[in-house]
């Protein structure tokens, strides 16, 4: 068995990994990424509200992370596409509950809100 990770440890490295999960684009980025591969237009036409900086920031870290993989084409124009690599992949199930949850619970948390405010 590997070595145990404890989130609620300070210095665990699982921290980390936690702060790329819960970055502002990184869960617009991978569900965009789904179905396949996109350029980087297509992934700004999809996940509206995104600016090009964040949108390189977001796929850098991802990158570097190991949860997409950038493929550059030799043609001209030159060609690059961003995809889920198998890591990345296996990061969809736990954010499909995670969006589903939020989704379902808008209602919820928007009366909560309101009551909130009416104090």
């Amino acid at each position: 068995m590997g070595k145990a990770y404890d989130v609620m440890a300070a210095s665990c490295p699982s921290r980390t990994v936690l702060h790329r999960i819960g970055a502002r684009w990184t869960v617009f980025v991978v569900n965009a990424l789904e179905e396949g591969p996109r350029r980087f237009s297509e992934l700004k036409g999809h996940i509206r509200g995104i600016t090009s900086k964040a949108l390189t920031e977001t796929l850098r870290s991802l990158e570097a992370d190991g949860l997409i993989s950038r493929h550059e084409y030799d043609e001209n124009p030159p060609r690059v596409e961003y995809a889920l690599t198998p890591l990345g992949r296996s990061l969809l199930v736990p954010l499909r509950a995670v969006r589903l949850w939020a989704e379902e619970h808008v209602p919820d948390i928007e009366t909560a809100r309101a009551r909130r405010q009416a104090l």
